[in-house]
């Protein structure tokens, strides 16, 4: 199946969480923000949050600094 990430069409296995795609990203375990269809999804959830094709995700890194 395809999703969107960040604008950019990604191939994912069916059945993919967002914890899934956030470890094939490099990303578990960072301080980041998830939006799927335009909705927040809270951190708790992700492990429960199957993709869908055509999902449009979003993921924002919290950047530290001042």
């Amino acid at each position: 199946m395809e999703i969107v990430l960040n604008g950019e069409p990604r191939p994912l296995a069916a059945g993919t969480t967002l914890t899934g795609l956030l470890e094939a990203e490099g990303l578990a375990g960072r301080r980041v923000a998830v939006e799927v269809n335009g909705e927040i999804v809270p951190r708790g959830a992700h492990p429960a949050r199957v993709l869908d094709a055509g999902d449009r995700v979003e993921i924002v890194h919290a950047l530290g600094g001042g």
